[in-house]
């Protein structure tokens, strides 16, 4: 199947394409054949190298996602250099996680602005430009379907994500473009690896009930479910058996198995702030 991802998407755009999951894809799919158009505040040159050793032609923008209009200026740009998308894969995002009561209003919208409006910004960008057989998707989390302690900001923001790709799906079915939504649990990329400095212990402990993939192991797992056309994409077993646990358990049920995994993380470290 992974030999023919150059044939079934000849042509990819990728957000976020500058580090962590993004770059990932855009190599994983420029070696399978792809041509690929990146978007991102700031693609390195060694990010561009390894797209260009695949092969393929290499658009280059940086462009921040909350900025609609250079984001559709951009894409038109991409569609003229290396053509229609046949998968474009929306994966720019951050996270920025503290307790509700202490984080900021500043860093909530700039989350929702981000993760959210930004997968609005590049739907609303590439899908004019998207043709029957092609495909959408919308990098979403997790923590979107369970939420997490410490998350207010950046579940909200991948609910939300998750939200709008239902209505995307509905939307675009007619025209014969289809859409997903993909929701990691937690991914070793560099922005992670950052995050989980000093990561508040309740938070570590509700992230290990749903697993840790590599990046290569959890971009792998995307193309194939992409590849059989699912709308909920989720890599990583532990992390599908807590949703299929989250979707189909009474949600009494649920809520109190991550209240006593919260308590008891805070029972083995009471200097953690409540």
């Amino acid at each position: 199947m992974a030999d023919d991802d150059g044939r079934r998407w000849p042509v990819v755009f990728i957000t976020g394409g500058g580090s962590g999951i993004g770059r990932q894809l855009a190599t994983t799919l420029a070696a399978r054949g792809a041509d690929v158009a990146l978007f991102d505040l700031a693609v390195p040159e060694a990010v561009r190298a390894e797209v260009a050793a695949g092969g393929g032609r290499v658009s280059v923008h940086e462009i921040d996602v909350r900025d609609d209009q250079a984001l559709a200026t951009a894409a038109r740009a991409a569609v003229a250099e290396v053509g229609s998308p046949a998968l474009a894969v929306n994966s720019a995002g951050l996270s920025r996680n503290d307790r509700f009561e202490t984080a900021t209003r500043a860093d909530f919208e700039f989350t929702l602005q981000v993760n959210l409006v930004g997968s609005r910004n590049f739907a609303a960008a590439v899908l004019p430009h998207m043709q029957r057989g092609s495909r959408l998707a919308l990098i979403a989390s997790m923590a979107g379907i369970t939420g997490g302690y410490t998350y207010a900001a950046y579940a909200a923001s991948k609910a939300g994500v998750i939200g709008l790709a239902k209505v995307l799906r509905l939307e675009y079915a007619p025209r014969g473009i289809a859409v997903s939504v993909i929701c990691p649990p937690e991914i070793l990329t560099p922005m992670v690896e950052r995050s989980s400095v000093g990561i508040h212990p309740a938070t570590r402990a509700l992230k290990d009930v749903a697993g840790t993939l590599t990046v290569d192991v959890a971009c792998d797992e995307m193309l194939a479910q992409l590849a059989r056309g699912r709308f909920t994409v989720i890599p990583g077993r532990a992390a599908r058996r807590t949703a299929r646990l989250t979707r189909l358990l009474p949600e009494r049920v649920t809520q109190r198995a991550a209240d006593r995994i919260v308590r008891r993380a805070l029972r083995e470290h009471p200097d953690a702030p409540r």
